[in-house]
């Protein structure tokens, strides 16, 4: 039996959004992978590295997923919820997890770190990466990149300046890590189809990636979740555009 509109909002709108695991989406939506496999990739490095740091761990989820961690592994996360979530999956690893507020500087010393990781950091403070790398060590990050999900944004925001859409570009990031006194060795840029099947499903999601559409709410975008309910029907998923980057940025020895 097919669920009401109604129904569908208050399950999106219930359902916890704590952490950073969208496997509440399964069979609701649908989001294409960049082919360089990050948790892979990460893994391969961490099983060589001595000491490693993960900034804005999130709920520790894509770490603890990895087949071994260093002797030394730290994460950081800012948000509390998923601070409780990352300690629960990361301590019986023998990782630790610091509480940051995703502002510089970081909490450790000069030279911390021959690896330093990154998925989907909010801000990278590039100056505070290059300090906390040893000479040698490297940064590797995928990246939220320009535009992303734009499509939906748009549906609910109108259209965005080209500023907003320039946001995030690699080439930006490239510049910044240079000018931190990294090299960038590694640069990929991908664009991913994303699709949305129900209207619970767009709920959950921009309850879940707040800066998406800032101050979401049920009640505010009635009308628009509304009419795209009623889209969504009558022609199918909603296809919006995913892009991420990855770079691999090296402190000179």
């Amino acid at each position: 039996m097919k669920r009401t509109f109604d129904e569908l909002v208050a399950e999106g709108a219930a359902v916890s959004v704590d952490g950073w695991d969208f496997s509440w989406l399964d069979g609701r939506a649908t989001e294409e992978r960049p082919s360089w496999g990050y948790q892979r990739m990460i893994g391969e490095r961490l099983a060589h590295a001595s000491a490693a740091l993960d900034i804005e761990t999130g709920g520790g989820e894509v770490l603890a997923g990895v087949p071994g961690l260093p002797p030394l592994m730290v994460a950081t996360e800012s948000w509390p919820p998923n601070l409780a979530r990352a300690t629960r999956l990361l301590h019986p690893r023998g990782a630790a997890v610091v509480a940051d507020t995703d502002e510089p500087p970081l909490p450790f010393a000069d030279d911390a770190f021959d690896l330093v990781i990154s998925r989907h950091p909010v801000t990278v403070w590039w100056e505070e990466i290059a300090r906390v790398v040893q000479p040698g060590g490297t940064y590797l990050s995928q990246q939220v990149g320009p535009a992303s999900v734009f499509e939906l944004i748009e549906y609910f925001r109108g259209p965005q300046p080209p500023e907003a859409r320039r946001r995030r570009h690699p080439d930006d990031a490239r510049a910044a890590a240079e000018a931190a006194g990294l090299e960038v060795v590694d640069l990929r840029f991908e664009s991913l189809r994303t699709e949305f099947f129900d209207i619970g499903a767009v709920v959950y999601f921009l309850r879940k990636v707040i800066w998406m559409v800032p101050g979401f709410t049920v009640e505010e975008y009635a009308p628009r979740l509304r009419a795209l309910h009623d889209r969504l029907e009558a022609d199918g998923p909603f296809v919006a555009h995913t892009t991420r980057f990855l770079i691999e940025a090296r402190k000179p020895g």
